[in-house]
């Protein structure tokens, strides 16, 4: 399956929760952190107990690339746990030159083979096109993001009326002639989300930011349904994986994403 047709699977199955990866050793449950790779430890017991009901992984490129190669390595060993079916994003927010985009894609799309990846369109076309030009990865491309510094740039009114992340948006869409992009929007901008989704179009929607940045999923989910859309993943990081810090984390962990998963079909489907 390539990336599209596994999103739309576990969206037709009922699953619409990305659990975000997102592993940061110091906030690890103790009887984990004695072990001789606590992150690989600790990622391998929620992707094991919890598979059956994700939509998609997301892994944050950051939470270890800061442990160098040694992080990188647990990045490669933990890929190779989730199961074929399940979409695995990479939240690495790329976006160069054209030959370095190249390099990106290359990497992360083909050598590490990630189904999907965040990138960045500051710097236009080409920076995204290397990503876009592989038609059975799915792209999801920064339009409005949840962190409160959005604002600076991202909501600047433009001499045609846009906002500068509508206007990514529109642009998205006409790059989108491989029917392999999507868009992240921040779950924090509900508001936003309502009032743009006859612009989104087509495209499926990332949407991190419910949970401890405070997005509300209810708004989220209650705007998917008013516009019959079910192509959108809910990134939720720290809500599900750090849900206990007891020996019972995975379980616990497994408990709010099936929590959260009824949560979702209830309001879609009331």
């Amino acid at each position: 399956m390539n990336a599209i047709e596994k999103l739309n699977k576990k969206n037709q199955e009922g699953k619409f929760i990305c659990i975000g990866l997102d592993t940061d050793i110091n906030k690890l449950p103790a009887c984990v952190k004695g072990k001789a790779n606590p992150v690989l430890e600790f990622n391998k017991a929620i992707i094991d107990k919890c598979s059956r009901h994700a939509a998609a992984y997301k892994l944050n490129f950051a939470f270890y690339e800061k442990g160098g190669y040694k992080g990188l390595q647990t990045l490669e060993d933990t890929i190779a746990l989730i199961p074929k079916d399940i979409m695995i994003i990479a939240d690495a927010k790329r976006g160069d030159i054209g030959n370095t985009s190249q390099m990106y894609a290359e990497a992360i799309l083909s050598k590490m083979n990630f189904d999907s990846i965040t990138v960045n369109p500051y710097m236009g076309e080409d920076s995204i096109a290397p990503f876009i030009k592989i038609p059975d990865k799915l792209i999801f491309i920064l339009a409005l993001t949840s962190n409160s510094g959005a604002s600076d740039f991202e909501k600047m009114k433009l001499e045609n009326g846009l906002y500068l992340y509508q206007l990514v948006i529109e642009k998205v869409n006409r790059w989108n002639t491989n029917n392999n992009c999507g868009i992240v929007f921040g779950a924090t901008k509900f508001e936003e989300l309502y009032q743009n989704m006859k612009r989104i179009g087509e495209l499926p929607v990332l949407l991190p930011g419910v949970g401890a940045q405070g997005g509300s999923m209810e708004d989220v989910l209650k705007t998917f349904k008013e516009f019959n859309r079910k192509d959108f993943l809910i990134n939720v990081s720290r809500g599900i994986i750090y849900k206990s810090n007891g020996t019972d984390y995975a379980e616990a962990a497994l408990a709010e994403l099936v929590r959260l998963n009824e949560y979702a079909r209830q309001l879609l489907n009331d």
